[in-house]
């Protein structure tokens, strides 16, 4: 506290003014002159009008002449003088204001040692000739004058070019040395008078602040505190001390978005280079406050409020803190990367998360919120500690597939480094880590390169002291799946010096003993990881050697029993890759414990949707051999094909939907039932069930499902076995008695056919008895598939169809049938058309037994495609085609009757 003192007239004389609070000492000429009141003109005076720091346009008679010092430099002397009568004179308007302020309670700038008020005008000493401003850095030059060090420098070098000699701005003499020299005495005069005008001009914006004043009055006060604190870090010590931070910060939550506007830019300058004022500003629940302008404030606002929370950042014990608040780093993320918002906001976004950077929590934080980078980079160059951390905190996220092969791309070599040779809590964090980055197809080749094979089969296969425990065991069995699931060339990838791969034996066979001998967990895990390498057609058969040589089939079908359903699905899955290739080896199998194969039916059976692990049961119990009668046998007993039957007419009527898995649900469940249709012969009971369930009508529809290949195959192939039962199963009728004429001369008789009988098989026929295409309606369907893209499907339907021109049939009525169907010129078509040999061996069987109709033959004669098809067929087919085609052109009268070239063969 400093010695109160009492006012001088002297020194009001020399501009000096000294306010009481209860006297007021006035200049001779206002002496006599009272306060104005309140309610005066003077009364609506804005508060800081007088408080300038430079005078207003033609108000130059405010500046006192000479400063209140005296101070010798290099020998010249610099006088101190009194007040100027013009200083003097200036004196009545600033007190007016002040009587103001007092009339309306505000006690301006209070000393609390003097109980008095002071304000200061500008002397004219304090402004550079040159900028016209207040010296912060006071030079004299040769002739004495002082400048502003900056002017000066900018006046020599504008003025000294070109040889010119350089003259004394003020007095133009010339000078003969540019040396400047610091005017100590008039800088700290200057620091001095600012300190004193800032402390009563902060305590009239205090009043401002503190009292219900109008929103101008309160706009003004919050400019000239961000002024003053632009000035200097003392400026912005003394705005703290005070007590104007929590005053303007009050005004945040201020109804006026101006103020708010303004309080948020007043506070920036206030924070600038001062922590301690940053921690008075981020005091309570300031900061929550300030990251809500970002989500909901105006534009303006917003712009303000980022620039704020940056200046905050840059103190570092609050980065915690701004980072706590909820939302605030992902508002700040997206600012950072918004394509909408002010550049100005975007780049203070991006400076305040670099900030922010400084804590750990906050780099997790972001990483949440998809800014990786700065996690990515503690992980590649942070301490031992920080890369656990960041490494066990990566394996926490959940993360997109670009983030996740940016991941692989930046830190997949560090991770891999880290899993080889880490110590035991380390390779946990990258191993955790690692699965999230590996789940993405891209992002596990990258890992592939990084070299992650070799140490993840280390990992599973390495046992002891040295073994990792089966927790992470586990983790490096999901990273392997993941890593096989991304289709990359795995027996180009050597695991060892001794170029063994993925699909060596050595190796697949230490996959299926670790299955046998682990539990549910790593089992599922490593059966994904065969069911990866069997879904690729160039693995798909080393896999299947090593299964056959190690003897593991039955231990594999023992999983279609597990209870834990992940297990059990990546068991289906693998034998049913496997299926086409070792169908016999499973069958055998089966045989051997028919509870898998009715497991196979419960699954099929369930109820919810169709699912992956439905498709792939249908398609395994599809590829076990069609013949076999043992297994048909068990999935009569077991009441499959009604469930199946009624499946597939559920999925026929849209009754049930399952997505990408209902066409080969579908495929399977057409093939399995199929499945009777391939043991028929002389097997009454068979035979039965295929009535019981109008096979033939229900094959018959199934050949309009156009899309699905597979299905139209195995329909036409059902109707040409049950097809070829016609001829056995047709009831015949006897003849009528021809009578005794016809009898004794037999050529009037003509071949009689009982009323109501089938033209071909020459009995009674029905679709669901006898399996009769011709009653089935089933013709027409399979002539349309002879124009299928697919030559599978155009095969299939051919043979059907051969099986009306069968021997043991009437051959002649059969063409008739395919006459009638308008069938003749698409069979013709196919044979002309020769896709494939097995085609083409077809067609010629069939064109040769409609061309044994003569006026057929007669027609088609004349038909150059056909004779060249043909003439093809006798020349480049087997010797069985080629004997065929040789009757066939002697049915067109392309080679004689007695021309035998071949030995006949038996009938074809």
């Amino acid at each position: 506290m400093r010695r109160r003192r009492t006012p001088n007239p002297a020194r009001v004389a020399s501009g000096w003014v000294w306010v009481s609070r209860f006297c007021h000492c006035q200049p001779d000429s206002q002496q006599q002159q009272s306060p104005p009141r309140a309610n005066s003109a003077n009364a609506s005076s804005p508060p800081f009008s007088h408080l300038t720091s430079l005078p207003a346009a033609g108000e130059d008679h405010l500046l006192r002449r000479d400063p209140p010092y005296s101070a010798r430099r290099d020998g010249r002397q610099i006088c101190r003088r009194e007040a100027t009568a013009a200083a003097a004179a200036a004196m009545p308007r600033t007190l007016n204001l002040l009587y103001k302020v007092m009339a309306e309670g505000q006690d301006g700038y209070f000393d609390s040692s003097t109980d008095s008020l002071r304000v200061e005008p500008i002397y004219e000493s304090f402004l550079c000739p040159l900028s016209k401003q207040v010296m912060r850095d006071p030079v004299t030059i040769e002739s004495g004058a002082t400048f502003e060090r900056e002017a000066i420098l900018k006046w020599f070098k504008e003025h000294g070019s070109g040889g010119r000699r350089l003259v004394c701005p003020v007095t133009n003499r010339e000078l003969s040395s540019t040396e400047l020299n610091p005017s100590i005495a008039l800088r700290n005069t200057i620091d001095e008078w600012m300190h004193r005008n800032e402390a009563a001009k902060l305590d009239v914006a205090r009043k401002s602040l503190t009292s219900d004043c109008s929103e101008g009055d309160i706009l003004q006060a919050l400019d000239y505190v961000g002024e003053i604190c632009q000035r200097s870090r003392s400026s912005r010590h003394l705005v703290r001390k005070v007590g104007l931070i929590s005053l303007i910060t009050d005004l945040l939550k201020n109804s006026s978005p101006k103020v708010r506007q303004k309080a948020l830019g007043s506070l920036r300058f206030v924070a600038k280079d001062d922590n301690d004022n940053k921690n008075e500003i981020a005091a309570g629940d300031n900061i929550r406050t300030i990251v809500k302008f970002l989500n909901h404030g105006h534009t303006q606002e917003k712009e303000q409020a980022v620039s704020l929370l940056y200046e905050l950042s840059e103190y570092k014990p609050l980065s915690e803190k701004i980072g706590s608040v909820s939302g605030a780093i992902l508002i700040l993320v997206g600012l950072s990367s918004s394509k909408v918002e002010n550049p100005l906001t975007v780049d203070r976004a991006e400076k305040t998360l670099e900030n922010l950077e400084s804590c750990e929590k906050n780099v997790r934080q972001m990483a949440e919120n998809g800014r990786l980078q700065p996690l990515l980079r503690l992980l590649l160059e942070g301490s031992s500690d920080t890369q656990l951390s960041m490494a066990a905190h990566l394996g926490e996220l959940v993360l997109s597939n670009d983030v996740k092969v940016l991941v692989a791309q930046t830190a997949g070599s560090t991770l891999v480094n880290i899993m080889k040779s880490g110590n035991r809590e380390a390779r946990e964090a990258a191993l955790k880590a690692l699965n999230q980055i590996s789940s993405y197809d891209t992002s596990a080749k990258i890992l592939i390169e990084a070299g992650i094979l070799p140490p993840l089969i280390t990992d599973l296969f390495t046992v002891g002291s040295n073994q990792l425990p089966m927790r992470l065991k586990e983790v490096s069995a999901t990273i392997l799946a993941n890593i096989v699931a991304s289709g990359a060339s795995f027996e180009s990838i050597p695991l060892d010096h001794n170029g063994q791969n993925l699909v060596s034996e050595e190796i697949v066979h230490n996959l299926l003993h670790l299955i046998s001998n682990t539990g549910p967990a790593i089992e599922c895990k490593l059966l994904q990881v065969l069911v990866g390498l069997t879904t690729s057609a160039t693995t798909v058969q080393s896999i299947v050697d090593a299964i056959k040589s190690s003897g593991a089939t039955v231990s594999l079908i023992q999983f279609v029993e597990a209870p834990q359903r992940e297990v059990r699905m990546a068991s289906i899955k693998l034998l049913n890759n496997i299926s086409p290739f070792m169908g016999q080896e499973l069958a055998e199998a089966f045989r051997g414990n028919f509870s898998q194969l009715s497991s196979l039916v419960r699954v099929i059976a369930d109820n919810n949707g169709i699912s992956e692990e439905q498709a792939a049961a249908a398609g395994l119990i599809a590829d076990l051999p069609p013949r076999d009668s043992v297994l048909t046998r068990r999935l009569l007993q077991d009441g499959a094909f009604s469930t199946i039957i009624t499946k597939v007419t559920m999925v026929r009527q849209g009754e049930i939907r399952g997505g990408r898995f209902v066409n080969p649900f579908l495929e399977g469940l057409v093939r399995i039932v199929s499945r009777i249709t391939f043991i028929l012969d002389d097997d009454p009971d068979i035979i039965a069930v295929a009535r019981d369930y109008n096979l033939t009508a229900l094959f018959t529809d199934l050949l309009q499902m156009n899309g699905l290949d597979t299905v139209q195959i195995v329909s036409a192939t059902a109707l040409e076995n049950l097809s070829r039962q016609s001829k056995l199963l047709t009831r015949i009728v006897p003849a009528p008695n021809p009578g005794f004429c016809f009898s004794i001369f037999p050529c009037l008789s003509q071949k009689s056919v009982a009323t109501g009988a089938c033209r071909v098989h020459v009995g009674i026929c029905s679709a669901r008895e006898s399996f009769c295409l011709l009653e089935g309606k089933a013709v027409e369907k399979l002539v349309a598939c002879l124009d299928h893209n697919n030559e599978k499907v155009v095969e299939a339907a051919l043979a059907a169809l051969s099986t009306l021109l069968e021997d043991g049939v009437d051959i002649e009525q059969g063409v008739m049938v395919l006459c009638d169907a308008e069938g003749v010129n698409p069979i013709l078509d196919v044979l002309c058309e020769n896709r494939n040999e097995a085609l083409r061996q077809r067609a010629v069987w069939a064109v040769e037994r409609i061309l044994r109709i003569d006026e057929i033959a007669y027609e088609i004669s004349g038909n150059q495609n056909v004779g060249t098809a043909l003439v093809e067929a006798f020349r480049h087919g087997d010797s069985r085609t080629r004997q065929i085609a040789e009757r066939a052109l002697k049915h067109v009268d392309k080679l004689p009757n007695f021309s035998g070239i071949f030995s006949k063969m038996g009938a074809a």
